[in-house]
């Protein structure tokens, strides 16, 4: 009868075994699927999320609209749009499972333009506990917002 591993000192994880090694995780040949190197460099939080940002044209490869599927190299150049802005990443590194996100950033280059300062910046608030605005505080909020104050009001 076989003593169980653990009884044996063995862990009951997963080991390499001699001559097995397993791969790293940062390769700087090979192709991997770019839904799988957007989630795995940290860009989108879920797979799926990538994978419908595909869909959504959202990503492009070359200036071309990307798929999910579509495998990547190094040095491919990708644009990723965001609200209110767009990435532009040149991979540098294949990942093919998720890493921390030290790791993650040494297998893109950001090339981004910096972000315009209107979204750098905090939108405007009002105090709390200050009431309805006023026809005036409005059309301040308006003009700050670049919206036109007489697209709302009806005239006569």
């Amino acid at each position: 009868m076989a003593a169980h591993p653990a009884a044996r000192g063995m862990s009951g994880g997963r080991e390499d075994g001699p001559g097995e090694t397993s791969a790293p995780p940062l390769q700087v040949e090979g192709t991997v699927r770019l839904d799988v190197w957007l989630w795995s460099a940290r860009i989108f939080p879920t797979r799926s999320a990538a994978t419908a940002a595909c869909r959504g044209g959202h990503v492009r490869r070359g200036g071309e609209p990307a798929k999910a599927a579509q495998q990547i190299s190094v040095g491919d150049e990708l644009r990723v749009r965001f609200p209110g802005r767009e990435r532009i990443l040149v991979v540098a590194g294949i990942l093919r499972r998720r890493v921390g996100a030290p790791m993650a950033r040494r297998c893109y280059e950001d090339r981004s333009p910096e972000p315009p300062p209107q979204l750098m910046a905090a939108p405007p608030r009002r105090d709390r506990g200050t009431g309805r605005p006023t026809k005036k505080d409005r059309r301040e909020m308006d003009r700050l917002l670049g919206r036109d104050g007489d697209a709302g009001t009806r005239r006569p």
